[in-house]
């Protein structure tokens, strides 16, 4: 075989370094020294490095050492810097070590090759031992420190160049600016900006886009634009800066502005810039414009790049365009880590948590290695899927991976324990924590109110207040969540004094949950002044006192609330809905609802299984069963809610059979019942006097469904016993249940003995009753019809008397009506009613008429014939 010349082994190229190697050995050759022999070593190294192929290197060193050529330093230095490019620093440290003769590129590439791998304190002892360091030097120890997260190192580093006279070059001012943002030290900014402009260096296009970074990432985008303005030359770096600023301060309309300006320059785009733009969609959210974006991006020929594709899906998942994003997430040539993160945060923002948990899993079966976004992301899924086994699956992993260390992990972990209720597992991580920030304390505050353990609650907010640490707005919520919880007023007044000081009374979150607390401890007067003080009333803040009103009973002032609302322009949402169509119940205000249900069927929220289930218990409590029931059949979906408002409202009606109907229909779906189903049904078989069906309801409580019967389930069979069986079996069940009875309890019992005409029992429940609630009237009467009956008159004169010398007085009976969308009540014992003239004289008439009819007239005194009307 004819060996080729040097002049042809200098020609070859990147594509024909294989074939040099099969070539026998050049060790014969005699101008193996020569200048052609330098020249095609040194281009074969810059070949083999740029293409970062290290099996190639490799032979292509070997073959120079049996050539018995002896490297000059450029070569060496050429050979050093591919051993470093391919990542094989051994091989690099060995030909340095070897080399007679060293420059300060020899120097500079094995610094920057332990730089590159972060070994710095092996690159700083050479560093110190380098004869001669030049700019290069310092940048690179520099840039290392950086990059390994030692920023003060690098200040440090630069801070020594400069006093012993080092000029920097516009590299040093870019590296040093980057520390900058990272710091976001605007006043150092200034300074560095200040070097730069003395070495007239700030307008170099280098110097300058690092410059606008600087001020963009440190809140300053006004600096920013105003450098960018007065850069006399600008390209792709610099443009994409200024976008990037526009997109991290929020300014989203003006980085599109600058975006088509770089367009009619001229300058076209770039990874960075789409990838920021697509930020900004995301941030405003803009579907439309992310569309047209992602087109734009297609026709450039980046939409394949990995940046920009996990920029789009990111885009997509953040305008709620789920199905985008996973189609997008799919077509991508290449998935990254960062990828997979922008779709696992898609889903758990759009409570999709199960798809969270399957993605997942596809970057375990891809190798994929989780990072902490990735395990917070996953951690939060399991949280909003109450995966606890996954959770307990992902925490393994954390630790295994050695991400279980870091605060945020620890806190997503902290989180998913909290909501999937292992409150031993949640305490034991926090107890285990080496370090806790504010988002640790509020994690576990609000585990702790949310799984009702209210006391706990106080106490790691007085054990967050020892370690000195500050509660925010998230940590007072909690607070005063648990609070009204309690209905705890002193205490919830300490801590509003506390928010007061901590200057966050004006939050509309925190003001919210005050309105709420409020409320719930029956201080509507508070609730309401607080409310209007608000500086910015939002949804959640008018649904607090909507529904606080509403609890209190208060269901007209509720609903002038709900009409303020609406003035102001603020749409409802599913709660304020359900909680005025509760109101509506409430008043048996039946227009009112049907408009509201109008509304929904418009907005098409009629189908959410929780408005459908309060518009069947609107309708029933109007009196509306067949409305109610047409309601009921049309949901798309039930659950045990949808069941006991229709079971109740037959049960309230009187329509026992009805409504045991619907609960064997709601056991043939599988439907589980709970206490609150159970009461309806014994309050059902109380009404047709089904004994027998309601004792066999009551035992299956806790022998099929294990659910321990509360008081009030004693009571319907206090009621129901009482009622068709007598009074001693049903004061046997008191006797005999494992609680204290209440003053209801004792009413049923007084009231089956009315039934039973028995005087003695009947005595017995009033005495405990007078005990329970010493000002209750109508017991007092209900005895005092008891004597009436058995002809005990001279009982009925002392029961009166009694009475009147404990100034008890009997509340006075009301009852209201709807007329054209007016509200009228009367109320026995006045005649303030504007029309009251005219409806005694009506009242008269049919009177008469049911005389004529043959009705017997009963004489009533005037207070009970007229009574009440006030609008």
């Amino acid at each position: 075989m004819v060996r080729p010349s040097l002049i042809n082994l200098s020609a070859i190229t990147s594509a024909s370094l294989p074939k040099l190697l099969s070539y026998p050995s050049l060790s014969n050759c005699q101008s193996c020294a020569s200048p052609s022999a330098k020249l095609s070593f040194s281009r074969l190294f810059q070949e083999c490095s740029e293409l970062r192929n290290l099996s190639t290197g490799r032979k292509t060193h070997s073959q120079m050492i049996t050539s018995g050529f002896i490297p000059t330093t450029f070569v060496a230095n050429c050979l050093i810097q591919m051993y470093i490019r391919c990542i094989d620093l051994d091989s690099a440290c060995k030909v340095f070590d070897e080399m007679p003769n060293r420059d300060v590129v020899s120097w500079n590439a094995i610094i920057s090759g332990y730089v590159q791998i972060g070994l710095m304190r092996e690159a700083q002892c050479l560093f110190k031992a380098m004869p001669d360091c030049d700019v290069i030097s310092w940048n690179s120890m520099i840039s290392g420190y950086m990059q390994n997260g030692n920023l003060n190192e690098s200040v440090g580093l630069f801070l020594e160049m400069i006093k012993i006279g080092v000029e920097p070059d516009r590299i040093t001012f870019s590296v040093v600016l980057k520390l900058v943002s990272a710091w976001k030290a605007y006043e150092m900014g200034i300074q560095i900006h200040g070097l730069a402009l003395k070495m007239a260096l700030a307008l170099d296009v280098v110097t300058g886009s690092a410059l606008v970074d600087m001020y963009a990432k440190c809140g300053s985008l006004g600096d920013s634009l105003c450098f960018f303005r007065e850069m006399p030359q600008r390209n792709w770096v610099t443009w994409s800066a200024i976008i990037g600023g526009c997109a991290q301060n929020e300014q989203f309309m003006d980085g599109f502005d600058l975006f088509l300006e770089m367009q009619r320059e001229g300058i076209g785009v770039s990874q960075s810039s789409y990838a920021s733009l697509f930020r900004s969609c995301a941030g405003l959210p803009c579907l439309e414009v992310g569309k047209q974006l992602h087109g734009h991006a297609m026709k450039n020929n980046f939409i394949s790049d990995v940046v920009v594709g996990t920029a789009t899906l990111d885009m997509y998942a953040k305008c709620d365009s789920l199905s985008d994003a996973m189609r997008m997430f799919w077509e991508l040539p290449n998935r990254s880590r960062q990828t997979c993160n922008a779709m696992l945060v898609g889903f758990t923002r759009n409570d999709r948590g199960i798809e969270a948990l399957k993605l997942f899993k596809f970057m375990n079966i891809s190798c994929i290695l989780a990072d902490e976004i990735s395990l917070s992301a996953v951690l939060s899924a399991c949280a909003e899927a109450k995966a606890y086994l996954q959770g307990m699956q992902v925490h393994c992993l954390a630790i295994k991976t050695s991400h279980g260390l870091n605060i945020c992990v620890m806190n997503a972990i902290l989180d998913m324990y909290g909501k999937c209720r292992a409150l031993v597992n949640a305490c034991n991580v926090f107890e285990e924590m080496e370090q806790r920030d504010a988002v640790s304390w509020n994690v576990i505050i609000t585990a702790l109110e949310q799984n009702g353990l209210y006391e706990e609650t106080f106490s790691h907010l007085n054990q967050m207040l020892l370690c000195s640490l500050e509660p925010d707005v998230f940590t007072y919520g909690s607070v005063v969540k648990a609070c009204a919880a309690l209905q705890s007023l002193d205490f919830g007044m300490l801590i509003h004094g506390r928010i007061i000081k901590s200057w966050l009374g004006s939050d509309s979150f925190v003001g919210s949950a005050l309105v709420d607390m409020y409320c719930k401890c029956g201080m509507l007067e508070e609730a309401q002044a607080l409310h209007d003080r608000m500086e910015s009333q939002t949804m959640v803040s008018w649904n607090s006192i909507i529904s606080g009103f509403s609890l209190q009973k208060k269901s007209e002032e509720a609903q002038k609330f709900f009409s303020q609302m609406l003035e102001l322009g603020l749409q409802p949402d599913n709660f304020t809905y359900a909680t005025i169509l509760d109101t509506c119940a409430n008043l048996a205000m039946m227009g009112l609802g049907k408009q509201i249900h109008s509304q929904l069927l418009k907005q098409e929220l009629h189908i959410d299984v929780f408005i459908s289930s309060t518009l069947v218990d609107m309708y029933a409590k109007c009196g509306n069963m067949q409305d109610s029931l047409l309601m009921f059949e049309k949901m798309p979906e039930r659950d045990f809610v949808s069941w006991n408002a229709i079971i109740c409202g037959y049960a309230n009606h009187g329509l026992g059979f009805e409504a045991l109907s619907m609960f064997e229909r709601m056991k043939m779906e599988n439907i589980t019942p709970n206490h609150a189903t159970f009461i309806a049904v014994l309050r059902a078989c109380g009404h047709v006097g089904l004994v027998d069906e309601g004792l066999r309801y009551f035992k299956s409580m806790n022998q099929v469904y294990n659910l321990e019967p509360e008081l009030e389930h004693y009571s319907c069979m206090v009621n129901l016993l009482g009622r068709s069986r007598g009074v001693h079996e049903a004061l046997d069940v008191i006797n005999h249940m494992p609680y204290e009875a209440d003053a209801v309890i004792w009413r049923a019992l007084l009231s089956a003995c009315k039934i039973h005409r028995n005087v003695e029992i009947a005595e017995l429940a009033l005495k405990k009753i007078l005990l329970l609630e010493p000002d209750d009237s109508s017991a007092c009467i209900l005895l005092s019809n008891i004597y009436a009956e058995v002809g005990r008159w001279d009982q009925v004169s002392r029961m009166r008397k009694m009475m009147r010398r404990s100034m008890m007085k009997k509340e006075p009976g009301c009852s209201w009506i709807e007329v054209n969308s007016e509200m009228h009540a009367f109320i026995v014992g006045e005649i303030s009613h504007p029309w009251s003239e005219l409806i005694f004289k009506i009242l008269d008439n049919l009177i008469g008429e049911m005389i004529l009819a043959g009705y017997k007239a009963v004489e009533l005194d005037e207070a009970t014939t007229r009574g009440v009307w006030s609008s």
